[in-house]
């Protein structure tokens, strides 16, 4: 049976309430993050064989529902700051544990699993460099950590329609990709493989476009966004603006996703 286990969480009530309000939409509106999970799922090693798995960022439990049944025999963790996702993700299976906690400071032993595996969900994450070091912490000697991730780019679009109507923030900021390579050098793992890979939807109109990032529990979260209501006039300049970027199959998203893997030493490659 399926165990759900409620460890303390940090001040990051917003992220957390946003998507744990989107859980039960979140699925009918993921394209982008079944692709991108697909793809990183290609590039853990074959010859890992986990004995315990971790989905860090588990959402709605998609991933943990692919994990189980292509480790078959291991036992797997899902983990996510979003109770609500947790709350839908846990009655549909695929991990043994469903845990509410942070990337940054998991609340898993020391040398506990061999593999994590991390969808879309680090960019939510303001230390990266924790995110790495507790990674480096919970694997075991080759245990391996594979993430997707977002970077600067994401949704370039949107942004710059936005530049063209006011000075607000109105889409996410993202690290940019040379901050991962510095962290992943000094991350005291191996670094397997790290590459950035635009992914581009497409929409009818702007709408659709931000109903999704609702949906999905993506939109706007960052410091200095504007609040209340945005007036029609505004609206119709974006609309306007984003109009310059339609393409024959409709207006782009451009999503700028990070893909890395990185192992731990062995026991005896750890210099004495």
């Amino acid at each position: 049976m399926s165990e759900y286990i409620q460890a303390s969480l940090p001040d990051k009530r917003q992220v957390a309430a946003s998507f744990s309000r989107a859980a039960c939409s979140y699925d009918s509106v993921a394209e982008l993050q079944r692709t991108v999970g697909h793809q990183l799922l290609q590039q853990v090693p074959d010859d890992l064989q986990p004995q315990r798995w971790l989905d860090l960022g588990c959402g709605t439990g998609y991933f943990s529902r692919v994990l189980a049944p292509q480790y078959a025999g291991a036992s797997g963790l899902a983990l996510d700051i979003a109770e609500g996702m947790l709350a839908h993700a846990q009655p549909q299976g695929g991990a043994g544990h469903f845990i509410a906690g942070d990337a940054e400071k998991l609340p898993l032993r020391s040398g506990s699993v061999d593999l994590i595996f991390s969808s879309l969900a680090l960019q939510w994450c303001a230390d990266f460099s924790s995110v790495l070091s507790e990674a480096a912490r919970v694997l075991r000697p080759n245990g391996v950590l594979a993430f997707s991730s977002l970077c600067v780019g994401t949704l370039c679009e949107l942004r710059d329609s936005w530049q063209a109507v006011d000075g607000f923030v109105h889409v996410n900021r993202f690290r940019q990709f040379d901050d991962y390579q510095r962290f992943a050098a000094s991350s005291g793992l191996q670094l397997l493989s790290l590459q950035t890979r635009p992914e581009t939807l497409y929409f009818p109109d702007v709408r659709s476009l931000t109903h999704e990032l609702k949906a999905l529990g993506a939109h706007n979260l960052n410091p200095g966004r504007p609040g209340g209501l945005t007036g029609r006039a505004r609206v119709q300049a974006l609309l306007k603006a984003y109009e310059q970027f339609r393409q024959p199959q409709g207006l782009p998203a451009t999503y700028q996703v990070v893909y890395g893997v990185l192992r731990k030493a062995s026991a005896s490659e750890v210099p004495v």
